[in-house]
Protein backbone atom coordinates (compact mmCIF):
# COMPACT_ATOMS: atom_id res chain seq x y z
CA UNK A 1 0.00 0.00 0.00
CA UNK A 2 1.11 3.54 -0.71
CA UNK A 3 -0.20 6.61 1.13
CA UNK A 4 0.04 10.38 0.78
CA UNK A 5 -0.07 12.68 3.82
CA UNK A 6 -0.74 16.44 3.53
CA UNK A 7 0.84 18.33 6.41
CA UNK A 8 0.08 21.98 7.15
CA UNK A 9 3.15 24.19 6.82
CA UNK A 10 6.63 23.56 5.55
CA UNK A 11 8.67 20.91 7.34
CA UNK A 12 12.42 21.08 7.13
CA UNK A 13 14.10 18.45 4.98
CA UNK A 14 16.09 17.37 8.02
CA UNK A 15 12.94 16.78 10.09
CA UNK A 16 11.41 14.72 7.29
CA UNK A 17 14.54 12.59 6.88
CA UNK A 18 14.96 12.01 10.62
CA UNK A 19 11.33 11.46 11.62
CA UNK A 20 10.03 9.77 8.47
CA UNK A 21 12.92 8.03 6.70
CA UNK A 22 10.56 5.67 4.88
CA UNK A 23 8.68 8.52 3.18
CA UNK A 24 9.54 10.90 0.36
CA UNK A 25 8.57 14.57 0.53
CA UNK A 26 7.48 17.38 -1.75
CA UNK A 27 7.04 20.95 -0.61
CA UNK A 28 4.15 23.00 -2.02
CA UNK A 29 2.93 26.43 -0.85
CA UNK A 30 2.01 26.19 2.84
CA UNK A 31 2.08 22.37 2.85
CA UNK A 32 4.41 19.42 2.94
CA UNK A 33 3.37 16.27 1.09
CA UNK A 34 4.80 13.00 2.35
CA UNK A 35 4.26 9.78 0.47
CA UNK A 36 5.50 6.25 0.35
CA UNK A 37 4.84 2.65 1.29
CA UNK A 38 2.82 1.77 4.38
CA UNK A 39 3.21 -1.90 5.21
CA UNK A 40 0.10 -2.45 7.31
CA UNK A 41 -2.43 -0.82 9.63
CA UNK A 42 0.00 -0.75 12.56
CA UNK A 43 2.53 1.13 10.42
CA UNK A 44 -0.18 3.64 9.39
CA UNK A 45 -1.14 4.30 13.02
CA UNK A 46 2.53 4.58 13.93
CA UNK A 47 3.03 7.28 11.30
CA UNK A 48 -0.03 9.16 12.55
CA UNK A 49 1.34 8.93 16.10
CA UNK A 50 4.68 10.37 14.95
CA UNK A 51 2.89 13.29 13.26
CA UNK A 52 0.98 13.95 16.47
CA UNK A 53 4.07 13.66 18.69
CA UNK A 54 5.83 16.27 16.54
CA UNK A 55 2.83 18.61 16.75
CA UNK A 56 2.17 18.38 13.02
CA UNK A 57 -1.31 18.99 11.63
CA UNK A 58 -2.32 16.29 9.15
CA UNK A 59 -4.75 18.01 6.81
CA UNK A 60 -5.50 14.91 4.76
CA UNK A 61 -4.22 11.42 4.10
CA UNK A 62 -5.23 8.97 1.44
CA UNK A 63 -4.30 5.65 -0.03
CA UNK A 64 -2.68 5.94 -3.45
CA UNK A 65 -3.28 3.53 -6.30
CA UNK A 66 -0.58 0.94 -6.77
CA UNK A 67 1.69 1.48 -9.78
CA UNK A 68 0.21 -0.33 -12.76
CA UNK A 69 -3.19 -0.65 -11.06
CA UNK A 70 -4.86 1.86 -13.36
CA UNK A 71 -5.91 0.55 -16.72
CA UNK A 72 -7.42 2.47 -19.57
CA UNK A 73 -10.58 1.12 -21.19
CA UNK A 74 -9.73 -1.20 -24.05
CA UNK A 75 -6.20 -1.93 -22.83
Amino acid sequence: MRYEFRIAGAMSGRTVREAFPELESVFVPDQTLLFGPVTDEAHLYGLLSRFQALGLHVMEFRRLPEPGALRWPGS
